[in-house]
C-alpha cells in the first residue's frame, strides 16, 4: 500500500477492486485522472471499503483506476481520519498509534549480506549474539535476517529476527548444533538481510496463555507458587474475558426500562452532519448493526445524534436523549459514596481491579421500551437492543445491577462503584479466595471484562480517581498533573471547571477553603472577573498544595479519634487524625471559609464555630466514639458556662449533646486540662419547682417574714411584730388573709367582686420579676403589647409588690418597643435662618424623578434656583450621574449667570462625589449640604419641585413620554408670575424689568424704549437697587414669620455631650415591608453640638460618627432586657 500525499484522491487496482465484495459504482467515462507524468487515466469507478490501517479499521470512498500499485492511500483519506505525516521518523500517526513507513524503492532492492563485525568462536553444542555489520550500508532500514544460502554451514543455525541497519552493530542470533567450537572471522558472511517492505497488524485473540503471561511479568513480587495459583484461576475463568470489540456480554439478571408514563412519542429530526463526517457515521452505525448493538426501528420515537471527538482522535458516537429523559420517571437508586468506598479499604495489604468490558453495553433494554432509544442520522430509523449512554437512569439501572450480583460479599472482600470493582485482602490467600467469588458471580451473571483495564495481585492501584495502597489514599498523579498544566483561567467558566476539579481532593490539603478564597469570590454572583495578585497568588498555591498532598490512612474503629480544631478572621479549619503505631497519622482535613456575620463573631465564638462545624462534618467517624478534641482557646468552657442558653448557643449545645464521650483538651499558655462534655448533657434542675420557688421566696427580705410565719402555722403577726420590718413587708402583712401555702410556695388568693370566682397568683420573689417580664411582655406570647395588657397578662398568674410600676417602667425601658414605635414626643428643634442679600449668592440644586423615559430619552430633572431672586431653572437628563449633573450646572448655569459662592444641596452620591466637589474647589464654590432624611434643610427647591409636578400633571399627555417639551413654556410662566416671599417676578428681580409673554403680544402692550444706553443704564440700576432693598425686607419679614410659626411647636430640648439617644433612620430594603421594619436606632451617643439643629452622634466607639438634625433624635430611657 503506498502512502502518497500528492494524490488528491484514494486508488484501488482494477482487478483487485473485481475481487472485493462491495459493490462497485460504475462512473461516466468523462471523469478521468491526471497521472505525475502528465498522462491521463481513465476512472473505472468507486467503492466504500473498509482500509485496515495498523489495528484500525477506517470506512472510506476509493476510486477504481488501472494502476501499477495495488492501492494509493491519497491526501483525501489523511486529512479525513486526521493523520500525520513524519518522515523524519518514516511514519504515520492516528488516534495515539505509529505506523512505520518504507521508501517505495525498498521492494525493488536486493538482499544484504551481514558480515562478522570481528572474529568470534562458537562453543560446541551453544548459541550466542554474534555482531554484524551490512556489506552494503544505505540500502533500506529494517530487515529480517536470514540463513546465508550461498554459504555451507552444516550444524550452523541463524534465528530469524527483525533488525535495523541502522545500528551500529547488528545483531544476530546463531546456534552451533556440531560437538566442536564452529569459528567466524572478521568479514566472514554469518547472515542474510531481506528487506521489510510492510507491517501488518493482525487482531490478537485474547487466550489466557499471553494475558497471564503479560499479568505475570507485572508481579515479580510473586514467588512460583503463587503465580501458579494465578495461572490457575485465570485460565479456569478464561471465557469471563472479552477478546475483541465485538465480544461483548449479556447479562440475564435484569432489563433496562424507560418508564415514560403516558406521554405521547417525542420526534425529534435529525441534525446536518458535515459531509466529510456523514459516512464516518454510517460506518459507525454499520459496526454497532455488526456487533449486534442496534438494530431497525419502526416506532414514533426518533432522537438526534452527535459525534465527538475523543481524545485519541477517533469518534465517539453519542445521540441527544435530553428530551427523554424530560419525561422520563426518574430512578432514585443511589450511586455509593465515594469517601465512604475508600474508608473500607482500612487493613488490606493485595488490591485487583476489575473494569467490565463497555458495562452499559451488556445491559440489555426492555423489547417494549427500545423504540425510545431510536435515533437517527438522516438514512435509516435505528433503536438500541442495550442500555446506551446518556439515558438519565442508565446509572441507577447498572449499579443496582452491579450490587446484585456481588450481593453477599461483603465490604472486606470487594467493593464496586458503577463498573468500577475493587477486590481487596488481607493476605495472599484471601485475596485469591475473593477474586474467585466475584469471577464466579460475574460468570454467573454473564458479565465480560476488558483485560487491558483489569489490573491483578498490586500492592498500588488507581481506583475512582485516587491512588489505594495498604499505607493509605493519596491523589491521582494523572489527575493532579491536569491540575498543574491548567493555564490561568481567563473566564468563570473555566475557573469553575479548575475548582471543582480541586475541590475533589479538598480532603487532602490542609486549610483548602483558605487557599481557595480569592479564587472563589470572583465565581460569586454580580463579582467581576478581575484577576489579581491574590489570586494568582491562591492559583498556584492551589496547585503545590495538590502536588505535595499527604497520604491520608484509613480510618480505624478499634482506635480513638483526634480531632483538633482552629479558626482565623477568614476561615474555620479541623484535622481528623488516630495514633497508628508510633506516629499519628492524618484522615481528612477539614475548612470552611467564614461567611459576611461569622467574620464579626469574637475569637471564642469562632472557636467554638470551628468545633461545632468540625464535629458536624466528621459526624460519620464522631457519633458514638470516644474521642480526643484538641483546640487552642477555652472555647468549649465558654459554651457550657452558660446558665440559661437561647438561640445560636443552645442549638450548638444541642448538637454537641451527641459527643457524650469526647474529651476537650485546650491549650492555654503551655498547659493542657481535660473537660469532659458530659457537663452538657446532664439534667438541669427545674428553676420552676415548688422546691426552688420556696428557695427564692425565703432569699426576698421583703417575702421571707411572711413565709416563715406561715411555714410555722403561727397566726397573723400583731403590728407591734411587723414594724421593723420593711414597707413591702408590711403591704405583705396587710393581704394576710389573702395568702396561702400550695406544696409551700407561698400563694396570693384574688376574688373577684362578686366572690363567684377567684385565682391563685404565685407571690413572685424579686430575683424572678425579670424573667417573668420577658416572657409576658418581650416574647412571641407576649406580643411587646402596652402596660394595661401587659399588666393584666401579669397579674393573671403573679403578683409582688409595685406590681404595676414594674411593669410601667419595664414597657416604657423596653428598646425593642422603643425602636418600632419611637418616643411618645418627638423633639423638635427650633428653625435655623439663612438669609441671602445679592443675586447667586447661595443657589439650592435637587434631582427630581425618576420620570417616565421621554422620546429624547430623558428620565430626570436638574432642578438649580437663587434664593435670593428665586430664578429657576429646570434641566432635562437622561441619568443622574455626577458626570452629568456636573456638565449641566456648567452648562446651563454657570456659562450663562456665572459662579455662585454656595451651592446648597442633599446628600445624594452625584452632588458629594469626587467629581463634583473637584469641580466646586475648582471654582472656588462652597459646597453645603442638607443633614440625612431631613429636606426642609432645602425646602425652598422642595417646594418648586412640588410646583413642577403640579404644573405637569395638567399638560403632559396620556402616555407621559413628552414632560420635558413642556419643561420651557413651565419656566417661562413661574419666572413671570409674582413670587409670595419677594412680591416681585423672579424676571424682575434679575432683569430689572418683566418679561414680555404671548398675551403682550395677543392684546398689545406699550413698549418704554430709553432716550439713550446711557439713561436706560442709569435707570435700570435705579430699578434694581430699589428692587432688591425691597425684596431683602421682604425675604426678612417673610422668614421671621416662618421662624415664629415654626418655633411655636418646637420642644426646645437640647442634648449635652455624652448623652444616649434614639436616632430616627426609616430602612428600605428590597423584599422587606417598610410596616413590618423598626424605624429607630439606638442608643447613640453625643460626640458634639454642632449648632442649636445638629448634633454629631455615634453608635460605638469604633463605629462612624454621624451628623444628624436633632428632629431625628430622642432622648434614650430604654434597657435591652436581653442583656438582664
Amino acid at each position: 500500500m503506498l502512502v502518497d500525499t500528492g494524490a488528491n484522491v484514494t486508488l484501488l487496482r482494477t482487478d483487485l477492486a473485481q475481487k472485493l465484495k462491495e459493490q462497485l459504482i460504475y462512473t461516466a467515462p468523462n471523469i478521468s485522472l491526471k497521472t505525475a507524468t502528465g498522462e491521463k487515466t481513465e476512472i473505472r469507478g468507486k467503492l466504500d471499503a473498509s482500509i485496515e490501517c495498523g489495528s484500525r479499521k477506517f470506512h472510506h470512498r476509493i476510486y477504481v483506476a488501472d494502476i501499477t500499485d495495488p492501492c494509493i492511500l491519497g491526501l483525501d483519506f489523511l486529512q479525513t481520519f486526521n493523520f500525520t505525516v513524519d518522515l523524519e521518523k518514516n511514519e504515520i500517526r492516528t488516534g495515539g498509534e505509529e505506523i512505520p513507513l518504507f521508501a517505495a524503492s525498498v521492494q525493488h532492492s536486493k538482499s544484504c549480506s551481514v558480515l562478522a563485525k570481528k572474529r568470534t568462536i562458537i562453543p560446541a553444542r551453544s548459541e550466542c549474539l554474534i555482531q554484524g555489520v551490512p556489506e552494503v550500508p544505505g540500502q533500506f532500514r529494517y530487515a529480517v535476517t536470514n540463513f546465508p544460502s550461498q554459504v555451507s554451514q552444516k550444524g550452523v543455525l541463524v534465528a530469524a529476527s527483525l533488525v535495523d541497519l541502522e545500528m551500529e552493530a547488528i545483531p544476530v542470533r546463531v546456534l552451533n548444533l556440531n560437538n566442536k567450537p564452529k569459528i567466524l572471522d572478521k568479514g566472514d558472511v554469518i547472515a542474510t538481510c531481506d528487506p521489510v517492505v510492510d507491517i501488518v497488524a493482525r487482531p490478537q485473540e485474547f487466550s489466557g496463555a499471553q494475558h497471564l503471561q503479560s499479568t505475570l511479568e507485572n508481579l515479580q513480587m510473586l514467588n512460583e507458587e503463587q503465580r501458579t495459583a494465578i495461572k490457575k484461576l485465570l485460565n479456569e475463568f478464561q471465557d469471563l474475558f472479552s477478546t475483541c470489540d465485538a465480544d461483548v456480554g449479556r447479562c440475564n439478571m435484569t432489563q433496562h426500562r424507560i418508564n415514560t408514563g403516558d406521554h405521547p412519542p417525542i420526534k425529534q429530526y435529525p441534525r446536518r452532519l458535515p459531509l466529510a463526517r456523514k459516512e464516518e457515521a454510517e460506518h459507525l452505525v454499520k459496526e454497532m448493526v455488526d456487533n449486534g448493538i442496534i438494530e431497525e426501528s419502526s416506532g414514533p420515537w426518533a432522537s438526534p445524534i452527535v459525534l465527538v471527538k475523543k481524545k485519541d482522535g477517533s469518534t465517539r458516537f453519542c445521540v441527544d436523549y435530553r428530551k427523554l429523559n424530560e419525561i422520563t420517571k426518574k430512578d432514585s437508586y443511589p450511586l455509593p459514596r465515594i469517601d465512604d468506598t475508600l474508608d473500607a479499604l482500612n487493613g488490606s495489604q493485595w488490591f485487583t481491579t476489575l473494569d467490565l468490558k463497555s458495562g452499559y453495553w451488556q445491559v440489555e433494554v426492555r423489547p417494549e421500551d427500545r423504540e425510545k432509544t431510536a435515533f437517527t442520522t438522516g438514512q435509516g430509523l435505528w433503536q438500541f437492543k442495550v442500555m446506551p449512554f446518556g439515558l438519565c437512569n442508565a446509572p441507577a439501572t447498572f449499579e443496582r445491577l452491579m450490587e446484585t450480583v456481588l450481593r453477599g460479599l461483603s465490604s472486606e472482600a470487594c467493593l464496586v462503584y458503577l463498573d468500577d470493582i475493587i477486590i481487596v485482602g488481607r493476605t495472599f490467600e484471601e485475596h485469591l479466595n475473593n477474586l474467585r467469588k466475584v469471577f464466579q458471580r460475574l460468570q454467573k451473571a454473564n458479565l465480560k471484562l476488558s483485560p487491558k483495564k483489569c489490573r491483578f495481585f498490586q500492592k498500588e492501584v488507581t481506583y475512582l480517581g485516587h491512588v489505594i495502597s495498604a499505607e493509605g489514599v493519596k491523589t491521582d498523579p494523572g489527575k493532579i498533573k491536569a491540575v498543574v498544566d491548567w493555564p490561568r483561567p481567563d473566564k468563570i467558566h473555566d475557573l469553575r471547571s479548575f475548582l471543582g476539579l480541586c475541590t475533589y481532593y479538598r480532603r487532602f490539603v490542609k486549610n483548602f477553603s483558605t487557599i481557595a478564597r480569592p479564587l472563589h469570590k470572583l465565581t460569586e454572583a454580580k463579582s467581576n472577573f478581575n484577576w489579581t495578585d491574590e489570586c494568582e497568588k491562591s492559583f498556584n498555591s492551589l496547585k503545590q498544595a495538590l502536588t505535595s498532598s499527604p497520604i491520608l490512612t484509613y480510618p480505624r474503629t478499634d482506635k480513638e479519634f483526634i480531632l483538633d480544631t482552629d479558626a482565623s478572621n477568614e476561615g474555620i479549619g479541623a484535622v481528623l487524625s488516630q495514633n497508628t503505631g508510633n506516629e499519628e497519622r492524618v484522615i481528612a482535613y477539614f475548612s470552611k471559609s467564614l461567611g459576611k456575620p461569622e467574620r464579626n463573631y469574637c475569637v471564642t465564638r469562632k472557636e467554638l464555630l470551628a468545633i461545632v462545624k468540625s464535629i458536624e462534618h466528621f459526624h460519620h467517624y464522631l457519633y458514638g466514639r470516644k474521642f480526643l478534641l484538641r483546640t487552642d482557646h477555652a472555647s468549649l468552657r465558654w459554651l457550657l458556662n452558660f446558665k440559661e442558653p437561647e438561640g445560636q448557643i443552645a442549638r450548638w449545645i444541642q448538637r454537641l449533646q451527641d459527643c457524650k464521650q469526647c474529651t476537650n483538651a485546650e491549650k492555654k499558655f503551655g498547659m493542657e486540662r481535660d473537660i469532659s462534655v458530659k457537663v452538657v448533657t446532664t439534667t438541669t434542675v427545674d428553676p420552676w419547682s415548688s422546691c426552688e420557688i420556696q428557695k427564692a421566696q425565703l432569699e426576698d427580705p421583703a417575702i421571707k417574714p411572711i413565709l416563715e410565719k406561715k411555714l410555722n402555722l403561727a397566726e397573723r403577726p400583731s403590728w407591734q411584730e411587723i414594724v421593723p420590718e420593711s414597707p413591702a413587708t408590711k403591704r405583705y402583712w396587710a393581704l394576710w388573709d389573702s395568702l396561702h401555702l400550695k406544696d409551700g410556695v407561698l400563694y396570693r388568693k384574688w376574688e373577684s367582686d362578686d366572690g363567684n370566682s377567684y385565682r391563685w397568683q404565685l407571690i413572685l420573689p424579686k430575683s424572678r420579676i425579670p424573667e417573668v417580664l420577658r416572657e409576658t411582655h418581650d416574647s412571641a406570647s407576649g406580643g411587646h403589647f402596652g402596660v394595661m395588657k401587659t399588666l393584666s397578662k401579669t397579674r393573671e398568674r403573679f403578683y409582688w409588690d409595685r406590681l404595676r410600676a414594674d411593669v410601667e417602667n419595664w414597657c416604657r425601658e423596653c428598646h425593642a418597643c422603643g425602636a418600632r414605635k419611637g418616643p411618645k414626643t418627638r423633639t423638635k428643634g427650633c428653625l435655623q435662618r439663612y438669609n441671602v442679600g445679592a443675586p447667586f449668592e447661595r443657589m439650592a440644586l435637587d434631582i427630581l424623578g425618576p420620570f417616565p423615559v421621554t422620546t429624547k430619552g430623558n428620565r430626570y430633572v436638574l432642578v438649580l434656583m437663587d434664593y435670593f431672586t428665586k430664578w429657576p431653572e429646570a434641566i432635562p437628563i437622561p441619568d443622574q450621574e455626577a458626570s452629568t449633573v456636573a456638565e449641566e450646572l456648567v452648562r446651563s448655569w454657570i456659562s450663562c449667570y456665572g459662579v455662585p459662592m454656595i451651592l446648597h444641596s442633599d446628600q445624594g452620591t452625584n452632588f458629594n462625589s469626587a467629581l463634583f466637589t473637584k469641580l466646586c474647589e475648582l471654582l472656588g464654590i462652597l459646597k453645603t449640604r442638607t443633614t440625612a432624611l431631613h429636606p426642609e434643610s432645602d425646602g425652598m427647591v422642595e417646594r418648586f419641585n412640588r410646583t413642577i409636578l403640579n404644573h405637569l400633571s395638567l399638560f403632559v399627555s396620556r402616555n407621559q413620554t413628552d414632560w420635558d417639551t413642556h419643561l420651557p413654556l413651565f419656566l417661562l410662566a413661574y419666572r413671570s408670575a409674582e413670587h409670595e416671599v419677594t412680591g416681585l417676578t423672579p424676571a424682575e428681580m434679575l432683569f430689572g424689568r418683566t418679561l414680555r409673554l404671548p398675551c403682550d403680544i395677543l392684546f398689545g402692550r406699550p413698549s418704554e424704549t430709553p432716550s439713550s444706553p446711557n439713561e436706560y443704564m442709569k435707570n435700570l440700576e435705579a430699578r434694581l437697587e430699589s428692587v432688591h432693598a425691597f425684596a431683602r425686607e421682604r425675604i426678612k419679614l417673610a422668614s421671621e414669620r416662618m421662624k415664629t410659626r415654626y418655633d411655636s411647636r418646637a420642644t426646645h430640648h437640647h442634648f449635652k455631650e455624652g448623652d444616649l439617644v434614639w436616632m430616627y433612620k426609616p430602612k428600605r430594603r428590597r423584599g422587606l415591608s417598610p410596616k413590618l421594619q423598626q424605624n429607630w436606632e439606638g442608643p447613640y451617643t453625643v460626640v458634639k453640638k454642632l449648632n442649636d439643629a445638629v448634633y454629631r452622634v455615634q453608635r460605638s466607639p469604633n463605629a462612624k460618627p454621624k451628623v444628624i438634625h436633632i428632629n431625628r433624635l430622642a432622648p434614650y430611657r430604654a434597657t435591652d432586657h436581653n442583656s438582664i
